[in-house]
């Protein structure tokens, strides 16, 4: 096991003493949090409709259980290219190019970057998606081998292996961006990605079936692209004209970066191994069970995305900091981030567990979506809420083993760990309890992921005070059993004619409770109001803007003073 030391290694810089990035004035990166999290949200709002649209016009059956043995292909590939793979391996080292940049190195580091690994990312693409394609029907095999419609399902994956390339370039543009301390453009992707996917589903669905949700996919991954270079483009053209090589040292951390980017994406690959092996044992199940298992999860991860957001916008930062040798900063950071995170997610968490059928109802339940499918679907959904937090913790804290930019091997080890839970679980449970046996058994898994990746902070990563970190994530915990429970019985006093008044009345209920349970207990940003939350965060983001600007100062006249 490799130990992740928390300062940029000392190969990585020859020049004197790098300052700091070009940093915004304050309040631009609340701004961008703010900007993010819109259109986020307008992405996760989209994402809903594409599932409604999907369960609307193919419900939950064989057809729509094949399909999402195909998802499986953008799944992984979004995982690994674009959300925790290419993003935790890229940005670091963005971050650093454009240090050595700001300190005044030979040529253009930043382009020289882009010369050295976008050809050859782009290369590895599609070659791994003509692979995917080609090797489609045995690749079903083995993720659904019980799966009724093989055929069916090798279609709609050699139409979804385009994503492979598409992601890539995708995930690449949106690390390079947000190095720039450039958010809004890469936030938007989800946004072109269900845009695309929905169309061609509604577009094309009369005559390709289910085979139309697939071709989405290839669409939407190209839209993703679409939407990010000219952009990208555009930063590139704005710096270091004069082009040129970044010299040896970049060279030592061109291969530096191969190792890291080796440990991220088996990291992420083993992460995303939790969906495989929940489809592979469901495909033993009845006629929907995947189905299921997919929709509950879409709507139980949206509390997780949105939590993870304010982590998102501040990783640059993270690892600026530890590139300036700021250790303090950045740790206090990742401290911040992770007790916000907790409390949002906990507070989504509640409401899902509360109004699940409810809210399932009101998404859902049309056309081919049967109220027995949202009965089961909610069952699935409140199992798989319990493991919110874990998800979330792992989410915020992988970003810390990794944003020093050297490769680290424990998290892989966590994650490994964490995945045969879930899949010894799984085996156990589904037999007994079906798809909620599964769902129990993702969450298991990945709490004992960040259990493992918690207990292993310090040399390994951004040495975060652990105990302070407990208590932070302990404390909301009851505040939102509370909540759940008193939400649960609001909703149950509505009539069952009328889902959205109960749903209104659970999740107000829920809220209004989880407030005032988590004031009374210390939770970090809760002050009134639910909304205060978010403001909290904003205001965190507005207060490290301010310092990163003044340590800037402070850092540009030092530089000054030695040249």
């Amino acid at each position: 096991m490799t130990a992740q030391g928390t300062a940029a290694p000392a190969d990585a810089a020859p020049v004197d003493a790098p300052a700091p990035p070009e940093t915004p004035p304050a309040g631009v990166l609340a701004r961008a949090a703010v900007v993010t999290a819109v259109l986020s949200v307008a992405g996760s709002v989209l994402g809903l409709v594409r599932d409604q649209a999907l369960a609307r016009l193919f419900g939950a059956g064989s057809g729509t259980d094949a399909f999402l043995v195909a998802w499986t292909v953008p799944e992984f590939a979004a995982t690994l290219l674009i959300e925790d793979g290419l993003a935790f391996a890229l940005v670091p080292m963005f971050s650093l190019a454009l240090a050595r940049r700001a300190a005044g190195a030979p040529g253009d580091p930043v382009r020289s970057l882009v010369a050295a690994t976008l050809p050859r990312l782009a290369l590895a693409c599609a070659a791994a998606g003509a692979l995917t394609a080609a090797a489609a029907s045995p690749l079903v095999r083995l993720l659904a081998p019980g799966l009724s419609d093989h055929a069916l399902a090798v279609d709609c994956t050699r139409l979804t292996a385009t994503c492979v390339l598409s992601f890539g370039l995708a995930g690449y543009c949106s690390a390079a961006l947000r190095a720039h301390r450039r958010f809004p453009v890469p936030a938007a992707i989800y946004v072109a990605y269900n845009t695309g996917i929905i169309a061609t589903m509604v577009l094309c669905a009369g005559a390709w079936g289910v085979r139309a949700a697939a071709a989405g996919v290839a669409v939407g991954g190209c839209l993703m692209v679409a939407v990010q270079l000219p952009s990208l483009v555009g930063r590139l053209r704005r710096r270091g004209e004069d082009g040129g090589s970044a010299g040896p040292a970049a060279d030592g951390v061109r291969a530096a970066a191969l190792g890291l980017l080796a440990t991220v994406l088996l990291f992420a690959l083993c992460r995303q191994a939790q969906v495989v092996v929940e489809r592979f044992l469901a495909s033993g199940l009845s006629a929907g069970a995947i189905s299921h298992l997919n929709y509950a999860q879409k709507v139980a991860q949206i509390p997780m995305t949105l939590s993870l957001m304010l982590c998102t916008v501040t990783y640059p930062v993270v690892a600026r900091a530890l590139a300036d040798g700021d250790i303090a900063r950045a740790r206090a950071r990742v401290e911040r981030d992770v007790a916000v995170a907790a409390a949002l997610v906990l507070l989504g968490a509640a409401v899902v567990v509360a109004c699940a059928p409810h809210l399932l109802g009101l998404l859902f339940e049309r056309g081919a979506f049967t109220a027995a499918d949202t009965a089961a679907t909610s069952d699935v959904m409140r199992v798989y809420a319990l493991g919110l937090l874990g998800q979330t913790v792992v989410g915020a804290l992988a970003r810390s083993y990794f944003c020093a930019g050297r490769a680290s091997w424990y998290p892989l080890a966590a994650m490994a760990a964490g995945l045969a839970v879930t899949a010894g679980a799984g085996a156990a449970l589904a037999g007994v309890w079906g798809a909620v046996g599964l769902a129990a058994a993702n969450a298991a898994g990945i709490t004992v992921t960040a259990a493992l990746l918690l207990a292993g902070l310090g040399p390994r990563s951004v040495p975060v005070r652990v105990r302070r970190v407990l208590a932070d994530l302990a404390r909301p915990v009851p505040a939102a059993g509370a909540a759940a429970l008193a939400g649960a019985w609001a909703a149950a006093r509505v009539p069952a004619s009328s889902a959205a008044l109960a749903l209104t009345t659970g999740a107000a209920v829920t809220a209004g409770v989880f407030v005032l349970s988590g004031r009374a207990l210390g939770v970090q940003g809760l002050t009134g109001a639910p909304a205060s939350v978010l403001a909290s965060a904003l205001a965190s983001v507005r207060s490290l803007s301010r310092r990163h600007r003044h340590g800037r100062i402070r850092s540009n006249r030092r530089f000054r003073t030695r040249r």
